[in-house]
């Protein structure tokens, strides 16, 4: 059996977990470009753009896409390919969407690689949370509304759902992940705790050329969202704060006021 601790310090590569945004590359940082420049190997999520490559036009790049609901390359077998390069002596860019410390199995990947004596960074980025946020205006821990925000995904590694009841009752901004084909559970549980009006919105393909998005209360959002046709990969938010999204939008001027100002 091979054994990675009887190969020399000297000899082993590294690996960066780089986090490349939403989507769009000119949302990446400069750390993150500069990582992806510098790789041997790039191992590369399903949803990150795929022209990320050209920024390292020497490395190898691998595409790895994980998907809920669709078909996914496994994560032990994702794991052990940053390991094999790396025991190689090759620096492998391990590339996420999003924040690779949020929902990207990160955790997972950096016990198991620095249980094989390899050197790993991480490289921060921006989370579709954000980007939803920043593409309806809003702030996600205003004050007048809320006392922070609380990041969760819509299922749990045994299939079960968060205490969505519990969640609602903390008075936070909720930014939902990996919820889009649950959204009616979803609002209906939410809805225990929280009045029908509070408002809600679902940005799907957040932070990029093809963002689409829906504004709307708890209690109409699942219904306007599979009218518009919203699906994975999107992004729920749920609480005061997200109303302030409709009063932008009510006290921008017209396009055609601005025109007879100008």
């Amino acid at each position: 059996m091979f054994n990675p601790a009887a190969v020399p310090v000297k000899a082993r590569g590294r690996v960066t977990l780089v986090s490349a945004g939403p989507g769009d590359l000119d949302l990446l940082t400069l750390r993150a470009a500069k990582a992806i420049a510098a790789a041997d190997v790039l191992l590369i999520d399903d949803l990150v753009n795929e022209d990320i490559a050209t920024l390292a036009p020497h490395a190898r790049a691998i595409h790895v896409g994980k998907r809920g609901g669709c078909r996914s390359t496994p994560q032990a077998f994702i794991t052990r390919l940053m390991r094999r390069y790396a025991l190689q002596g090759r620096h492998v860019v391990r590339v996420k969407g999003g924040e690779a410390l949020l929902f990207g199995r990160a955790g997972e990947e950096m016990a198991e690689l620095r249980g094989a004596g390899i050197e790993v960074e991480v490289v921060n980025g921006i989370s579709s949370g954000f980007a939803a946020a920043a593409g309806l205006g809003v702030s996600l821990t205003h004050r007048d509304h809320c006392p922070g925000v609380i990041f969760v995904t819509a299922h749990l590694r045994d299939g079960s759902e968060p205490d969505w009841r519990a969640l609602a009752q903390t008075g936070m901004t909720l930014a939902i992940y990996m919820g889009a084909s649950r959204i009616a559970g979803i609002a209906d549980a939410l809805g225990a705790a929280l009045p029908p009006h509070t408002p809600a919105a679902v940005v799907q393909w957040a932070g990029t050329v093809r963002e689409r998005r829906v504004m709307a209360t708890l209690g109409d959002i699942a219904a306007l969202a599979q009218a518009a046709g919203v699906a994975s990969p999107a992004v729920i938010l749920v609480g005061g704060a997200i109303g302030e999204a409709a009063r932008g939008l009510a006290a921008a001027p017209a396009p055609c006021a601005e025109a007879r100002s100008a």
